[in-house]
């Protein structure tokens, strides 16, 4: 395949790629998503072996809004577009694997070795929202109202530090059970699995490596900038910041007075995301110092939890969803596309050189 050139200005953002462009992801149905400053990219594994890759130019709101891209700011817009970006990768990862679900024959009771399209059993953008709704709607109702429940009910004041450091604790033992909990569902642990080929091809990008199986499979697989670990530092920084707003009390009534903080909690996890980001971002490019060590041991050992060691065919669907955003990044103005792409092998991902050509 004949590798375009590429530009001088293109070089140069490449020369500094490590250090100038962030790479994020997020693992989904046999697949994993990558976010870079221009690009969101979905590369999912279909059961004919071949790579489905679905590529567009991404512009932030912040781009467009400067103050978004303060500190304290950036980590809300940066929290509410991965949520959008994450509910529109699972929605293309789930009805990849549905559009492609192998047919069988009924005569003989096997599977046909290539699988044909099928549209039955795709999700809407309707439906897929209404479940991201019920999600979170769950999510508040586990770690926010549960917990403080279980805290008022244990005989604790809501305008002490001690309310709120049981209230945290309590957090973290849901949060732990409900990872521990799930990771033994079969269809988690493959998305664990490529949580882990992501991770280790961001590292290898970020070392300055080639982006091959190889290389990627000789990385660690755990991050400092997880999500894992930015969910440990948003308990963490909930149990500060609702300790120092929330110790007064509201209404004379206590259940009343509960109710209400618990209302009050639900937009103050705004900026609790803004300054766990914020610290997420120090720990990212501090990581080797032996004195951030400590503050990012615990983030480091959650995702044992959360991610496990990938295959070799899991590891190229990381690195393709990785090549193809980074082609991106050196072709800003090419044409983007909502139809996603098929390909054959890692090989066939347009890629770019990581260095100058001289």
């Amino acid at each position: 395949m004949k590798r375009r050139p590429v530009s001088r200005s293109a070089r140069s953002v490449l020369l500094a790629a490590p250090q100038k462009i962030a790479v994020g992801g997020q693992a989904v149905m046999e697949g994993v998503m990558m976010r870079s400053a221009n690009s969101f990219a979905v590369a999912c594994r279909i059961p004919t072996g071949d790579l489905v890759i679905k590529e567009q130019r991404w512009r932030s709101l912040s781009t467009r809004l400067g103050f978004l891209r303060w500190p304290f700011f950036r980590g809300t817009i940066v929290l509410v577009e991965a949520l959008l970006n994450g509910l529109s990768a699972l929605t293309f990862s789930a009805n990849i694997q549905a559009k492609y679900e192998p047919k069988t024959d009924a005569g003989k009771g096997t599977v046909e070795e290539k699988a044909e399209p099928a549209n039955s059993g795709e999700l809407s953008k309707g439906e897929a929202a209404m479940a991201i709704t019920v999600s979170m709607v769950f999510a508040l109702g586990l770690f926010v109202f549960l917990p403080h429940l279980v805290t008022s009910l244990l005989g604790y004041s809501t305008d002490t530090l001690m309310f709120h450091l049981v209230d945290g604790l309590i957090k973290l033992v849901i949060f732990l059970a409900y990872l521990w909990g799930i990771g033994f569902i079969s269809d988690i642990r493959r998305v664990f699995q490529y949580h882990g080929a992501e991770h280790k091809a961001i590292f290898a990008y970020e070392k300055g490596l080639e982006l091959t199986v190889e290389n990627a499979a000789a990385q660690t697989r755990f991050h400092p900038r997880c999500g894992t670990s930015f969910l440990f530092l948003v308990i963490g920084v909930s149990i500060i910041l609702f300790s120092l707003v929330l110790q007064f009390r509201i209404f004379d009534n206590k259940l009343l007075d509960n109710l209400v903080k618990i209302v009050i909690k639900i937009p103050l996890m705004l900026p609790v995301a803004g300054i766990a980001y914020e610290l997420i971002r120090i720990s990212g490019k501090h990581h080797d110092k032996w004195y951030f060590k400590p503050f990012i041991a615990p983030g480091l050992a959650l995702q044992r939890l959360t991610t496990r060691e990938p295959e070799e065919q899991m590891l190229e669907v990381a690195l393709a969803s990785l090549k193809i955003s980074l082609w991106r990044e050196a072709n800003i103005d090419a044409p983007s596309s909502e139809n996603e792409k098929t390909y054959s092998s890692l090989a066939e991902v347009p890629d770019v050189p990581l260095t100058s050509e001289g």
